[in-house]
């Protein structure tokens, strides 16, 4: 379990590091799990170790949100400043999201019946 989780703070590090050794606008745990997910696809899955230590972080994944939760008590005054950019934003991303998920699943299903051929 410790090697497993030592492996996961490894991933998460790389990332980070080469976040800011290339200066890039992704945050480093999201470079971090690309990378692991290079990994994994590479290593055609994850052994069971790490199965077990990722459900046990699942399991428990709500008390990771708490210093989030936190953070948007701090600032809550600063979030009621800027409630109109923040919804706006929010409705726009939910719309843009749907839709992007929707057009993809209508070429999916269009290529899917048509035998992979477009």
């Amino acid at each position: 379990m410790i090697a497993a989780f030592a492996l996961l703070l490894a991933f998460q590090l790389a990332g980070e590091t080469l976040r800011v050794a290339l200066h890039l606008p992704v945050p480093g745990p999201v470079l971090g799990m690309a990378l692991l997910m290079v990994y994994l696809i590479a290593r055609r899955g994850p052994d069971e170790h790490l199965r077990t230590t990722a459900g046990g972080l699942l399991q428990n994944l709500s008390l990771l949100f708490v210093p989030a939760g936190t953070g948007v008590m701090l600032h809550a005054s600063r979030l009621a400043d800027e409630a109109w950019p923040i919804a706006i934003a929010l409705v726009a991303s939910t719309i843009l999201g749907l839709a992007a998920t929707g057009l993809t699943l209508h070429y999916l299903t269009r290529k899917r019946a048509n035998g992979g051929t477009r």
